[in-house]
């Protein structure tokens, strides 16, 4: 079996969510919810986050530079993403340095795929 892969993204299969649920445990929970219904805290919830547009859920306030990305979130937008926030996204208001390992990154993507639909 032959993997094609492109530039920024380690193919699929690579995040372990259990690892990826430690990581959100201790870098995102303390403003993050997950499950649908639970209320926004500092940041916005993600439960049906894969799928959603930036800047559209309701109730949460969020910067104009979150609301005009416009970009629709997947695998390859939130690697991107987690790895610098500010960067991805200037003038977001999420205080978050980023997570700067690709294997991090994946974990915690793989966690958020079975965790938010």
């Amino acid at each position: 079996m032959r993997l094609t892969m492109n530039k920024h993204l380690q193919p699929a299969f690579t995040g372990d969510a259990k690892k990826g649920a430690n990581l959100f445990k201790t870098r995102c929970a303390q403003c993050h919810t997950l499950g649908e219904g639970e209320g926004n805290k500092i940041g916005p919830n993600l439960h049906g986050l894969f799928g959603r547009q930036t800047g559209a859920v309701e109730g949460y306030a969020y910067t104009d530079a979150n609301k005009q990305k416009a970009i629709t979130w997947n695998e390859e937008t939130l690697f991107e993403y987690l790895e610098n926030p500010k960067k991805y996204i200037p003038g977001t208001k999420m205080a978050f340095g980023g997570l700067k390992k690709d294997k991090d990154r994946n974990d915690l993507i793989q966690h958020l795929k079975e965790s938010t639909a």
